[in-house]
């Protein structure tokens, strides 16, 4: 039987299974996750950072899009998948470094399309960023390796 998204992150989380390489190559981790919710946490560093030296707004949309995905994943059935329509950020405040955390939540899921939100918080728990998404949900041959 085919594992839960789910059950796979949980396996991510215990360390049972590699993380997604793109939470490698960035430096995030998953560190929570229960049906509809997830958090992934990252130390910013002078790698994220852009030519102004604050952290490349890039890299928050790859924490929050992990965060809102992993949330919306542990909504799924297995063989279920998912695709991103519409990625949305709001950038509130500039970040040098320092740990940041990544609450994802899905605010609506449908049988088809799904609305998830994020918020990043800084270390002193000030909101640094919060984005939304539009996604697709994929069964049958449309999830078919993915």
């Amino acid at each position: 039987m085919e594992a839960s998204m789910l059950d796979t992150v949980r396996g991510i989380i215990r360390g049972e299974i590699p993380p997604p390489p793109i939470a490698t190559l960035i430096g995030f981790t998953i560190t929570a996750i229960e049906p509809g919710r997830a958090v992934c946490e990252m130390e910013a560093g002078e790698r994220h950072t852009n030519p102004m030296g604050t952290m490349h707004g890039g890299v928050l949309c790859d924490l929050t899009d992990a965060a809102m995905g992993m949330a919306y994943a542990s909504t799924l059935a297995a063989g279920e998948s998912f695709t991103t329509l519409e990625l949305k950020i709001n950038f509130l405040r500039p970040v040098w470094q320092g740990k940041l955390r990544a609450e994802g939540r899905v605010v609506n899921g449908g049988r088809t399309v799904g609305l998830l939100e994020a918020d990043v918080f800084d270390d002193q728990g000030r909101l640094v960023a919060r984005a939304s998404s539009t996604v697709l949900t994929l069964r049958g041959q449309a999830a078919a390796g993915r």
